[in-house]
């Protein structure tokens, strides 16, 4: 039964980042076909997906206040849990973030920080399914570290749009509805990293 309950929250955790990765997936497809008259279809169809992640995350919650046995720390599974969730709830408010600026055309800057955020939830979404085999993995590390690169030029590509924005643009509005859009992107990479850092955590501490 122990072991029923162990692939149980593992198979959790593999869930809830699949909604990260649906997400991510969701916006870079509005980035590359972007329709300005669309966006409030999409911000529904994007809450559809947000809102499949919390419901699978009280799922566990509940389940995980029923058990006194669990795989790893409840506190380290409802860590992991909020980490992966902040991902799919970050991504939905960069979508938010082009509706509430009434942006009507899409920066190439902005295509390509997408992009780093697809790959940084498919890389994430490998992570978590060889978590459960974090004791003896040999790739799991590999995937934290492929985050952490990933974020990094997430970072440098967020530098790169925020200067060509100022240096380019002369329009205070769209200066500052793309700052903002910029930065709710790079949160989006951090909350990437942050849950590979927790992974991270979970496994030194059970070494």
């Amino acid at each position: 039964m122990a072991r029923k309950r162990s692939e149980d929250y593992f198979d959790t955790f593999v869930k809830l980042v699949d909604y990260s990765c649906q997400a991510a997936n969701l916006l870079d497809d509005i980035m590359n076909n972007f329709n300005a008259d669309l966006l409030h279809e999409k911000m529904n169809e994007m809450h559809k997906i947000e809102h499949g992640g919390d419901t699978e995350r009280h799922a566990m919650i509940r389940k995980l206040s029923r058990e006194f046995i669990t795989p790893i720390e409840r506190e380290d599974i409802m860590s992991l849990a909020d980490a992966i969730d902040d991902v799919t709830d970050t991504i939905e408010d960069v979508l938010f973030r082009l509706y509430m600026f009434n942006i009507r055309s899409v920066k190439e800057h902005a295509r390509k920080m997408t992009e780093i955020i697809v790959k940084c939830c498919n890389a994430l979404k490998q992570a978590l399914e060889e978590f459960r085999h974090f004791q003896k993995s040999k790739i799991l590390h590999d995937l934290i570290v492929e985050v952490n690169v990933l974020e990094e030029k997430g970072d440098k590509l967020y530098t790169e749009a925020v200067r060509h924005l100022y240096v380019n643009s002369k329009n205070v509005v769209e200066i500052m509805a793309w700052d903002q859009t910029y930065d709710y992107l790079e949160n989006c990479c951090d909350a990437c990293e942050e849950v590979a850092n927790v992974i991270e955590y979970i496994i030194l501490k059970n070494s």
